[in-house]
């Protein structure tokens, strides 16, 4: 392959914490009212939801009782320190 042609998926990595991160991101935007989203299409949140999904198949950390602390810690790690 040549590098131009069309691929069947796209294959994202994300370290472990901005995939808690993004999850909870999604999971907590999916409990809105969808007037509440800025949703332009119906494919937008599709798109969302399945992401939402295929994060929590791949992650163990939502099935913790610590979940919420592993959260704070995952955005303590990844947040921009103030200078």
């Amino acid at each position: 392959m040549d590098g131009s042609e069309p691929t069947d998926e796209v294959v994202l990595s994300l370290p472990p914490a901005e995939a808690l991160v993004l999850f909870e991101f999604l999971a907590r935007e999916s409990r809105r009212d969808v007037g509440e989203l800025r949703i332009q299409d119906q494919a937008e949140q599709r798109v969302l939801w399945d992401l939402e999904s295929r994060l929590e198949s791949a992650l163990s950390e939502p099935l913790r009782p610590d979940y919420e602390e592993l959260v704070k810690k995952a955005r303590d790690a990844i947040r921009d320190s103030e200078s």
